[in-house]
């Protein structure tokens, strides 16, 4: 039998490398990036032509390499900085030198240029599949410039797999941000198809974070500053108003290094804790210094997860420095135990407590509750009243409710929820809102019990859907309102601008992340426009992988949930019989875009089984 087991080519290898290491566009940004900080740059130029795809170049002024390290630079397990096993679990950079260009090199065509500032002339390198194809002298910058062509063109499935260039420009966009926020001290530019997105200059890291998120949160930012002998908490909160629906605007750096922990996510949120609605995410910007050995970053071929010594310990910190930066700041509630001076001279404090008012006192029966032991814990256990005020409104929507809801037979046929009007032998005029969430329609057949927002979401993404197929009514501002975004906001609003339009929403770019919003579709309220538009980008994060093909769909399904009503929300008979026999002309009332279900029905064998009474 001949041997079947035979050694990898360098360079399919290196191709398995890159999978682990260059996943997108946005991959390779970050690597040349970090290795341009490592090189000890104080200005550093990105360059971006059609979203990475054809042209991602990196230009520095750091310390650049001699013609012997920019060979060797990519070569497999290249580096400049471990020695030994113990430097892996101390490293303070974000990478060395070299350590991704053999897996770039390996599905790109890449030109490497570089000169160290004593020298005279520099080494320009061109390689294609991991193969060098020349290497010689040039005329060069002090410094180092990797320009990175037709990235994946020798893999065409990892190509084919890449997202939009919308998609992938605010990948690219989130990674320039947490590199660039991390190092204040060092001027960025980021140009893109030949159009600058950013000019940092150097400075403070507020004025660093203002450039990056926007205007909007200038005034919003409280500052965390927590030194401890374990670890060192730093940065920026911002207040509950500046919340967004996404974790879009969180930002953890481990020894300056970007990180994602949902534990320590966890820790921020429940700082906020009251302050801030289920549906909402705090912004954040925290840095965590702590000693290396106590930090392990090598979980992950990216370093984006990473395993603390204890997490315990590092939870509670943050948590806590977040808690007392939001109070020291009159942000969160803290409890004043200082007496009012006044309390003092009421009757209740001046006059005696005689025998005949303690032996009244001592048979009250909150009295007796809270002074045998643990009695106080079970005050509301035999009846429970902390949702009077929501019974007693059950309870009088009983009593107000017209008098023929009779259950009907259980032998009778279920009801029909096929398109088409809502006929009245199916229903009779009777509705009924609970909780202010769910409409009860009462039928010949039984009850229907139907989620009001889910409905109301139905029926906007089919009328959302045939608008997008004609013309729609539009209002025109009185005013034209003007609107500035965050870059990765201005991208991803820009490519959608088309559709906006089809739905009713003419939006023109004035340049510099800004747009003027000149028309809004009929049904939107007035003075909720900005508000609406950013609901509707937040929710399109959350759709980040779509495909081409599914823009259109996916904004129509955002602006459904965006302009449907809200629980909470209280409907008229009226209304709420509009709203059913709206969602009864859907072609699909049962579920709602996302595919939640939207109604439930009972018969009277049901109900009767439910009672216990069959």
């Amino acid at each position: 039998m001949p041997d079947i087991i035979a050694l990898l080519p360098d360079n399919i290898a290196n191709q398995i490398a890159a999978g682990e290491v260059i996943q997108r566009p946005a991959s390779a940004v970050k690597e040349l990036l970090e290795n341009a900080i490592d090189a000890g740059a104080t200005q550093i130029h990105l360059i971006i032509k059609e979203a990475g795809k054809e042209l991602i170049q990196v230009i520095d002024n750091g310390k650049g390499m001699s013609a012997t390290d920019a060979r060797r630079s990519f070569e497999r397990h290249a580096t400049s900085k471990i020695k030994n096993i113990d430097d892996l679990f101390a490293i303070r950079t974000m990478g060395f030198r070299g350590e991704a260009l053999a897996s770039i090199a390996a599905v790109a065509q890449v030109e490497l240029k570089t000169r160290q500032p004593e020298n005279e002339t520099g080494t320009c390198i061109i390689t294609d599949n991991s193969i060098i194809r020349s290497q010689e002298v040039c005329q060069a910058e002090p410094g180092t410039s990797i320009s990175i062509k037709n990235l994946f063109f020798n893999v065409p499935a990892r190509r084919n797999f890449l997202k939009s260039n919308t998609v992938e420009m605010r990948h690219i966009v989130d990674e320039f941000t947490r590199v660039a926020m991390a190092n204040p001290d060092i001027a960025f530019r980021f140009t893109n198809n030949q159009s600058d997105l950013f000019r940092l200059e150097r400075g403070k890291l507020k004025q660093r974070v203002i450039a990056l998120l926007g205007n909007t949160v200038s005034n919003k930012l409280v500052p965390v500053e927590e030194p401890t002998d374990v670890v060192q908490i730093r940065g920026f909160v911002a207040t509950p108003d500046a919340a967004n629906r996404t974790r879009g605007s969180q930002y953890f750096f481990v020894n300056n290094r970007y990180i994602k922990s949902a534990y320590l996510n966890h820790a921020v949120t429940q700082a906020y804790s009251d302050l801030l609605a289920k549906d909402e995410f705090p912004v954040f910007i925290l840095f965590i210094e702590i000693d290396p050995q106590r930090v392990d970053i090598n979980v992950h071929p990216t370093k984006q997860e990473i395993k603390f010594e204890d997490e315990r310990i590092i939870y509670s910190f943050v948590n806590a420095a977040v808690k007392h930066a939001l109070s020291k700041y009159s942000v969160a509630p803290s409890l004043d135990f200082s007496l009012d001076a006044g309390i003092e001279k009421l009757p209740s404090v001046t006059q005696p407590f005689s025998e005949r008012t303690k032996e009244q006192t001592k048979g009250d029966f909150l009295f007796q509750s809270f002074t045998d032991g643990g009695q106080a814990h079970f005050l509301n256990k035999k009846e429970d009243m902390r949702h009077w005020k929501e019974l007693y409104s059950i309870q009088s929507q009983f009593e107000q409710a017209p008098k023929n809801l009779s259950l009907p037979n259980a032998d009778e046929e279920p009801i029909n929820t096929s398109p088409g009007p809502l006929l009245q032998e199916e229903f009779k005029p009777s509705f009924l809102q609970i909780n202010t969430a769910y409409i009860i329609a009462s039928s010949k057949h039984g009850f229907l019990l139907i989620d009001q927002k889910l409905a109301h979401e139905r029926i906007l993404f089919e009328r959302y859907q045939k608008a997008a197929q004609q013309p729609v009514s539009r209002q025109r501002c009185l005013h034209p309102q003007t609107f500035e975004w965050t870059t990765s906001d201005a991208i991803l609003l820009a490519s959608i601008l088309p559709e906006l339009f089809l739905l009713g929403y003419e939006v023109e770019s004035f340049g510099n992340n800004t747009f003027i919003l000149q028309s809004i579709p009929a049904d939107i309220p007035g003075g909720q426009e900005q508000q609406t538009l950013q609901k509707l980008l937040e929710d399109l994060k959350h759709e980040s992988s779509y495909a081409k093909t599914d823009v259109r769909e996916n904004i129509i399904r955002a602006m459904a949930r965006q302009m449907s009503i809200s629980h909470g929300k209280k409907l008229n008979s009226l209304e709420m019989e509009k709203l059913v026999n709206d969602l009864f002309l859907c072609e699909q009332p049962q579920y709602s875009p996302s595919g939640k279900k939207i109604l439930a029905k009972l018969n009277q064998r049901e109900i009767e089984q439910l009672l216990q009474h069959a």
